[in-house]
C-alpha cells in the first residue's frame, strides 16, 4: 500500500511543506474515525485537476460499517464527486450523501484542509444516517473537526490511540462544561457517584476528587490512571487550543478493571510457574546426587558408566527448569542452553587433563519453552556421545552448535572432530541407548528429521531439522 508522501509526489503539485502537513494529520485518523462513528478518508486534487485521489483512510472501531475493500491510491473522477468540489470551490465545511454501492447511500461530510488560504486536501466522514441520528452527534462531530485543524502541530501518537466500543467519551464546550457524554461514559461515572454529566463542569469536585489539581489544568494532552475502590480507569483528557484558548476538551473514560486483574493474574501464575520450575529443579539435583552416590559404591565398571550417563541426563533437564525458573519467560534461547549443557558435560564427562573446546554459532532461535526438554535431551545425547565415543583415547577435542532458521522451521547442526562414525553405523537399527534417545525425541516430540554423516575435515556431523509449531 502507497504512503501518503509517494502519492502526493506522484499525483499532485504540493510543496514539501505542504506534504508534511498532510502527513502530520494521519495520527489522529484512527481516533477520528472512532470520535466521529466514521469511515474517515482525505482527498487530494490531482495535477489534471479533473480529478481526486484518495491519499489516506480510516475505519472506526467504535460502530459497524459496510466493509469494502482498501481503496487508498484509488482515483476519482471530479464529476462523480460533486460534494469534493463544492467545498474545494467554497473552501467551507459540507454535508450530503453519496452513493456508496448499487443505490445505497451514505451520509458524507466534508472538511477542507488548509495552507494559508487555500485549501490542500479534503477530509471526508462518511457515516450511516443512524449513526448521525445519536442524540448529540453534532457535538462529535465538531470536537473531530477542531482537533483535524489542531493536527497540524507536532502531536504526541499515543494519546490518539484508537478507541473501542467500550470507552466512554465526554466534550465539554471552551468553558469545560460538558456537552456531551456517551452512554458508556455516564455508566461509569454513575458509579462514581455522578448522576448528570452533561450539562455540569468537567472541573466539579464530584467528578475530579481523584484527580490531581495540576493534571487538570495543564493545556497538554495527558492521561492518568485512577484506582477508585475496585475500579481502575484510564482517564485521557484532550484539550483542543487555539491561540492560547480553549475550543473544546475531548475526554476518553476506559474501564480497564478486568484488564488489570487478569495482568496480577497473569503475575501470580507466572510466579507460581517460576517456582516449581525451581523446585522440580531442586529435585532433580537431588536425585542426580543420590546416582552419583550409588555409582561410587559400584564395583561394576558397567553399573558406573550407565549411573554417570543417567545422572547428566538429569541434570541436562534441570539445566532447563533452572533456565526457565531464572528467566521467568515462557520462551527459550538455545544458545544460552547449548553452553550450560557444554559447560555442565565438560565440568562431569571429561577428565580434568582433556582440552574441550565448545562453540556455539549461528542465529539466535528464541523458542516456546515446549521445545526446552526435548531440546536440552538431544543436545545432552550429542555431546555424550562425542565425549565417550568420538574423543576416545584423545586429549583434546572441539564441539560445535551451529543454529539455524527459515521460513520452514529451524535448525541445529552439531559437528565433532572427533574419530567419526563406525562404517556399519545405522542410526535407524542402532542399539545405542543415545542415539535412540534422540530418534524418539527429534521425530516423536519435535516432529522434526535427524541425519548422521561425516564433515570433509574428519569427525561426525548430525543434522536436526524440526517445523514450526502452530
Amino acid at each position: 500500500m502507497e504512503d501518503i508522501m509517494s502519492i502526493c509526489r506522484a499525483h499532485t503539485s504540493l510543496t514539501a511543506m505542504q506534504q508534511e502537513l498532510l502527513k502530520r494529520t494521519l495520527v489522529v485518523f484512527p481516533f477520528l474515525a472512532d470520535l466521529a462513528h466514521a469511515r474517515v478518508r482525505m482527498y487530494l486534487l490531482r495535477r489534471d485537476k479533473k480529478s481526486f485521489v484518495v491519499a489516506a483512510e480510516a475505519w472506526p472501531h467504535t460502530v459497524y460499517l459496510t466493509p469494502e475493500p482498501p481503496c487508498i491510491g484509488a482515483v476519482v473522477p471530479a464529476m462523480e464527486e460533486p460534494l469534493l468540489c463544492r467545498v474545494l470551490q467554497t473552501g467551507r465545511f459540507s454535508q450530503g450523501k453519496r452513493e456508496q454501492n448499487y443505490g445505497s447511500m451514505i451520509d458524507m461530510m466534508a472538511q477542507p484542509l488548509f495552507d494559508g488560504a487555500a485549501p490542500i486536501g479534503i477530509v471526508t466522514f462518511e457515516t450511516t444516517h443512524e449513526n448521525r441520528s445519536i442524540e448529540g452527534y453534532s457535538r462529535l462531530l465538531d470536537a473531530a473537526r477542531m482537533l483535524l485543524k489542531n493536527a497540524r502541530k507536532h502531536l504526541e501518537p499515543a494519546m490518539y490511540q484508537p478507541l473501542s466500543s467500550s470507552d466512554g467519551i465526554v466534550i465539554t464546550d471552551q468553558f469545560n462544561r460538558i456537552t456531551f457524554a456517551t452512554t458508556a461514559a455516564t455508566r461509569v461515572f454513575r458509579v462514581l457517584g455522578v448522576s448528570n454529566l452533561v450539562g455540569g463542569h468537567l472541573f466539579d469536585r464530584k467528578i475530579t476528587q481523584h484527580i490531581r489539581k495540576e493534571t487538570q489544568v495543564t493545556a497538554r494532552p495527558w492521561e492518568r490512571e485512577i484506582e477508585i475502590g475496585t475500579l481502575v480507569l484510564l482517564d485521557r483528557n484532550i484539550p483542543i487550543m487555539e491561540g492560547g484558548r480553549l475550543l473544546c476538551r475531548i475526554v476518553i473514560i476506559s474501564d480497564l478493571t478486568e484488564l488489570r486483574e487478569k495482568d496480577r493474574e497473569i503475575k501470580v501464575q507466572s510466579a507460581v510457574i517460576q517456582e516449581i520450575h525451581h523446585r522440580v529443579k531442586n529435585n532433580l539435583q537431588t536425585i542426580a546426587s543420590l546416582l552419583r552416590l550409588q555409582a561410587r559404591r559400584s564395583k561394576s565398571p558397567d553399573v558406573k558408566d550407565a549411573l554417570k550417563e543417567s545422572v547428566n541426563r538429569i541434570l541436562s533437564i534441570a539445566v532447563v527448569h533452572e533456565f526457565l525458573s531464572e528467566q521467568g519467560h515462557a520462551t527459550i534461547n538455545v544458545k544460552e542452553i547449548a553452553e550450560q549443557i557444554f559447560s555442565l558435560v565438560a565440568m562431569s564427562m571429561v577428565g580434568r587433563d582433556f582440552d574441550l573446546q565448545t562453540k556455539c554459532e549461528g542465529a539466535t532461535l528464541i523458542l516456546p519453552s515446549s521445545y526446552a526438554s526435548s531440546l536440552g535431551l538431544v543436545l545432552n545425547e550429542l555431546v555424550l556421545n562425542a565425549t565417550e565415543h568420538g574423543f576416545d583415547g584423545r586429549h583434546k577435542g572441539t564441539m560445535q552448535l551451529v543454529t539455524a532458521e527459515d521460513a520452514q522451521g529451524y535448525t541445529l547442526v552439531f559437528t565433532d572432530d572427533g574419530c567419526g562414525l563406525p562404517e556399519d553405523f545405522d542410526p535407524v537399527h542402532a542399539r545405542s541407548l543415545g542415539v535412540s534417545i534422540m530418534r524418539t525425541l527429534v521425530e516423536g516430540d519435535l516432529g522434526g528429521a535427524i541425519a548422521y554423516d561425516a564433515p570433509p575435515d574428519g569427525g561426525t556431523r548430525v543434522t536436526i531439522t524440526f517445523p514450526r509449531k502452530s
